[in-house]
């Protein structure tokens, strides 16, 4: 039997990732391992959301996420594993790795962070003030120049 890890965080891009895995021998006994994901909380979240409260919307957010890839995986030589990363992925994946004698094969089916938004990092450059030297600035000096001779 093969075993398949799959770390997701988005359905949508997971299928797109997974679909040669899906198109594979169907007669092939595959066990896939499904990692969800969640996304990020701040340490500050932790003043106002307790630690059962943060384990809970995880969970629940991990079931809206299984929800949507289960129908894709379901095929009748197929065993599924889901469950919810509370960790470093690197730690998670040699325990997974180490739970039976044949190695695995990793998929990491998480959206890339750089499909975020525009200006969503704060690397947006749109309001930068001109630099000293360079053509904006020497028209603004030059325009303030003028300025003050004609007020003389």
């Amino acid at each position: 039997m093969e075993r398949v890890i799959v770390y997701v965080d988005d359905a949508a891009y997971a299928e797109q990732v997974l679909a040669p895995l899906f198109a594979r021998d169907a007669a092939l006994q595959t066990q896939w391992v499904l990692v969800a994901c969640a996304p990020r909380m701040t340490h500050r979240i932790s003043k106002w959301v307790s630690h059962s409260a943060r384990e809970n919307w995880r969970a629940k957010w991990a079931d809206k996420l299984f929800a949507q890839i289960l129908p894709a995986l379901r095929a009748p030589a197929s065993r599924v594993t889901t469950m919810v990363a509370k960790g470093p992925l690197v730690e998670l994946t040699e325990q997974l790795q180490a739970a039976q004698p044949s190695a695995a094969q990793v998929v990491d089916a998480r959206r890339p962070k750089s499909d975020a938004p525009e200006g969503a990092g704060g690397t947006s450059r749109r309001w930068s003030s001109p630099r000293p030297g360079t053509l904006l600035g020497s028209l603004l000096t030059g325009f303030g120049a003028l300025w003050v001779l004609a007020l003389e």
